[in-house]
């Protein structure tokens, strides 16, 4: 049952595809059966047996009313056109048979193959849609390699594995169906002794499978921390080389990598083993057939012909293949399942930011944004922010400043609920922002990092990002706002030039104005600057400080210092250590105070 809904879930939208695929199999089996069947005839014919038949009587579904039915009408055939014409007769009958077998094979094919593809897009696009959607605390406690892993490799894992293995499944049952109950017809006692030997056979090879989804879970886990340390790699090859690192990181990949390699070789070495062994299982079955079946046809050939026993010694045979198909394609289902199994556990993660059923819109910023007793955490009891109030006015600049780890970025995260608050509250307008639709508070904000999160894109759209619709003078005019404008039309295609990944073709400061840009262009009321300036140089910090200040004219702004010669005009500032705010006020009130944690970072940073 389990099983049945995980297929539901990946050929959901596919069903006209899988019943034509099913329909498509059918004839397929129906027209190979009887091409095999014309054997019986074609030997009649060929050694001269006795074909004439007067009167066939009333047809029965079993072997020896099908036999003296064919002997009348062939017979008939051999009357009028004699021995040779009848041999081209069957021989363009089979003919006939098998190109119909293929047209239906192909057919079956073409309509799976939009199944096969089908799925991996709707797993991407669901896998995709979910992370748009996911907390951000999902990613603090998972690899990006893992993440990525997911995307690419689990459902290529589940295209190649799972769903290839189920066309076998969906198309190997029914010609084994078919061929089983022909063989029935030909002979029952002999059909009922196969039949016996089967749940061996079942038993040997699901005894084989049961590790294989366990391994292959292993197996895409170790992918996706590769796939992390390469990432990491490529991200900090300066620091690598710069500490002369690279033998350190090689050990480190080389461990992963041969993990991988050793669960790899057990579960092809596991899977492998199925098609061999079904075939040895396959060729005694064959042995026990012929050794039975010839002591049948000595001793009654009226019921059992010879020429009809080799008809069904072929029919038997062509069981073989999709019988290994059949066992294969359940190693491919585990192996594909293990791989669901792991995209299932994204797909499933609760969505804890949501909208409030009684959430509204809300598209301007008009009075105060206020935090009331606010309290949080990331792990339970860790406590990272504790008992925050504080109001922020329209049209203030506040600066919140304080040591590493006092909790500055995550005061401000919480504000467009990218963290929901564990204690107390925070309103805009006097409305709690979990009463207001995420898209609608988000829009109420810019926010410009300390590191710049620019995308592979042209410089233009990389600045109307955040406004598509934006027309070109409103881009020129935010370029120029954020002093991006001059480094921009130098550039060999001007706004046309690609920046390269994270904006890499970029200095720090060009990075740092494109965000400011980017921010201007969307023209939210509240705007959020988290340490813009702190790693950058100081004629770049000139150009970014000027821009920022070109575009909180008129607006409210939170920023977030760690330089503090940055925030001496801001309205107000917040001091925060441990999570708590210690002091707050101007530049001057709190200069003034004698023992003052500001004064002090002031003082330090000041002879620093």
């Amino acid at each position: 049952m389990k099983l049945l809904k995980k297929l539901n879930f990946l050929i959901s939208g596919y069903w006209r595809s899988v019943i034509l695929y099913f329909g498509y199999n059918l004839l397929t089996a129906f027209f190979s059966l009887f091409s095999i069947a014309m054997i019986i005839p074609f030997l009649r014919i060929l050694f001269g047996m006795d074909t004439t038949v007067v009167d066939p009587g009333p047809f029965q579904l079993n072997a020896a009313s099908i036999q003296v039915h064919v002997n009348y009408f062939f017979g008939n055939l051999l009357t009028q056109f004699g021995s040779i014409q009848t041999l081209g007769i069957v021989i363009f009958f089979v003919f006939l048979m098998i190109l119909f077998k293929n047209l239906f094979s192909y057919s079956a094919i073409h309509v799976i193959t939009t199944l096969r593809f089908g799925v991996v897009e709707k797993l991407r696009n669901l896998i995709y849609d979910k992370i748009l959607r996911l907390p951000l605390n999902y990613f603090k406690n998972k690899e990006q390699g893992d993440i990525m892993t997911y995307i690419i490799s689990d459902t290529q894992e589940i295209e190649l594995s799972l769903i290839s293995s189920l066309q076998f499944l969906f198309r190997d049952p029914i010609t084994v169906l078919v061929f089983l109950l022909s063989l029935f017809i030909l002979n029952y006692k002999l059909t009922i002794l196969i039949l016996l030997m089967l749940p061996f056979i079942v038993i040997v090879l699901g005894r084989l499978g049961r590790t294989l989804r366990k391994k292959s879970i292993r197996s895409q886990r170790q992918l996706g921390l590769l796939m992390a340390i390469i990432n990491e790699t490529i991200d900090g090859l300066r620091v690598i080389k710069a500490f002369v690192a690279e033998e350190f990181m090689r050990k480190k990949m080389q461990r992963v990598n041969k993990s991988i390699t050793k669960l790899n070789s057990k579960i092809f070495r596991r899977r492998s083993l199925s098609g061999p062994l079904t075939e040895t299982l396959s060729v005694i079955a064959i042995l026990v057939i012929l050794y039975v079946g010839s002591i049948i046809v000595l001793k009654d050939q009226a019921s059992f012909a010879p020429e009809t026993f080799i008809a069904y010694i072929l029919i038997f045979t062509q069981l073989i293949p999709p019988a290994k198909n059949i066992s294969s394609g359940w190693y491919g289902v585990q192996k594909g399942l293990a791989s669901l199994d792991r995209i299932e556990e994204i797909l499933n993660y609760p969505e804890t930011l949501v909208d409030d059923k009684d959430a509204i819109e809300k598209s301007t910023f008009d009075k105060e944004i206020s935090y009331n007793n606010v309290s949080f955490y990331y792990n339970p009891g860790q406590y990272v922010l504790k008992n925050i109030n504080l109001q922020i006015n329209k049209g203030q600049t506040i600066a919140i400043v304080g040591p590493s780890g006092s909790g500055k970025s995550t005061l401000v995260d919480l504000l467009p609920r990218f963290y929901d608050v564990i204690e107390g509250s925070i309103t805009i307008d006097g409305i709690d922002i979990r009463k207001i639709k995420l898209n609608s508070l988000h829009r109420l904000f810019a926010i410009v990092n300390q590191d710049p999160i620019l995308f592979n894109d042209s410089i233009y759209n990389n600045i109307i990002f955040g406004r598509p619709d934006a027309t070109y003078d409103e881009v020129v005019q935010a370029a120029k706002i954020a002093n991006a404008y001059d480094f921009i039309m130098e550039s060999k295609w001007g706004f046309d030039t690609n920046i390269g990944e994270k904006g890499s073709k970029l200095s720090g400061g060009q990075r740092q104005r494109l965000s400011i840009a980017r921010a201007v262009l969307t023209n939210a009321p509240i705007l959020i600057f988290d340490e813009a300036t702190s790693s950058l140089d100081s004629e770049s910090e000139k150009l970014v400080q000027d821009a920022i200040n070109n575009l909180i004219e008129n607006k409210t702004a939170i920023v977030i210092a760690h330089r503090l010669s940055t925030v001496v005009k801001a309205d107000k500032i917040i001091v925060l250590k441990d999570g708590e705010i210690i002091e707050s006020g101007s530049h001057k009130e709190l200069i003034d105070k004698p023992n003052g944690f500001y004064k002090y970072l002031f003082d330090y940073q000041k002879f620093d």
